[in-house]
């Protein structure tokens, strides 16, 4: 069982707790609110940091200040690589790597600066369940039990956030992992799809730097606020990728629970 970090906008104490106690029954105390309050640390540092100062700003009587403030919150911009063995959505094409380990790379870039974009990584059993709680890799949980998987939050000028998976450690039972694009807080704050623009996953043999597959979104839709982006998965043996591409309306929590994580 984990605990789902919320996107919180300021560091936390103790006297919050009531309050984010009444928030969706998640479960809170003086033990785990660290927990917290490193996502808030480590989580897409930019932006976070320019939210909570457009929080702090809107508290201001100045609402003009406050207006200015919030437009003017900087948002990483990400220059599209070259995507040079594009798949379509649908398709699904084997992996060829040097080695047992792959990289998944991920960008996208926002019309709407309120959005904060994430990718999590659900490892699942033929059953299309995660194996486990701690299956479920993503910022608040960076690492597989076995750390055959591994996020990273790099923002660099093509790629925002990065998978390394090393296939020879990861648990046999997983035979999926597939990948979902959130957007945080988008149904308390009527965020969605058509805000985001240039969202794409990337693999990479990490051993040559080459391009193995990818796939580039083409369809943004307004009425939904989580994007399937792909899967890789064991077929006869061997990895494949299968570029999803489907929209669905959950929330990170609804994919959790969908995916069989348990989260309080």
């Amino acid at each position: 069982m984990i605990i789902y970090p919320m996107n919180i906008t300021k560091p936390l104490g103790a006297n919050d707790l009531e309050v984010l106690n009444q928030n969706k029954g998640i479960v809170l105390n003086s033990d785990n609110v660290d927990i917290l309050n490193n996502s808030y640390y480590k989580k897409k540092g930019s932006v976070a940091q320019n939210t909570a100062q457009a929080h702090v700003t809107a508290a201001s009587p100045n609402t003009g200040q406050a207006q200015s403030s919030a437009q003017g919150v900087n948002v990483k911009h990400i220059t599209l690589p070259a995507l040079t063995k594009r798949v379509s959505k649908g398709q699904k094409v084997p992996l060829n790597f040097s080695s047992k380990d792959m990289k998944i790379n991920f960008g996208w870039n926002v019309n709407n600066p309120a959005c904060d974009v994430d990718v999590s990584a659900f490892l699942l059993s033929g059953s299309g369940k995660v194996v486990g709680d701690d299956y479920f890799v993503f910022y608040g949980q960076e690492s597989s039990p076995e750390k055959s998987v591994l996020f990273k939050n790099v923002e660099n000028a093509n790629v925002l956030e990065v998978f390394d998976i090393d296939t020879s450690k990861l648990n046999p039972a997983v035979q999926k992992i597939v990948f979902v694009m959130t957007i945080n807080d988008a149904l308390e704050n009527a965020l969605n799809f058509s805000m985001l623009k240039d969202a794409y996953i990337q693999i990479v043999d990490p051993v040559t730097n080459a391009e193995v597959a990818s796939f580039l979104v083409e369809e943004y839709y307004n009425n939904i606020n989580s994007m399937m982006m792909g899967e890789v998965y064991l077929h006869n043996g061997a990895w494949k990728f299968n570029a999803i591409g489907n929209g669905v309306n959950k929330d990170l929590a609804g994919l959790c629970e969908f995916y069989g994580v348990q989260v309080e």
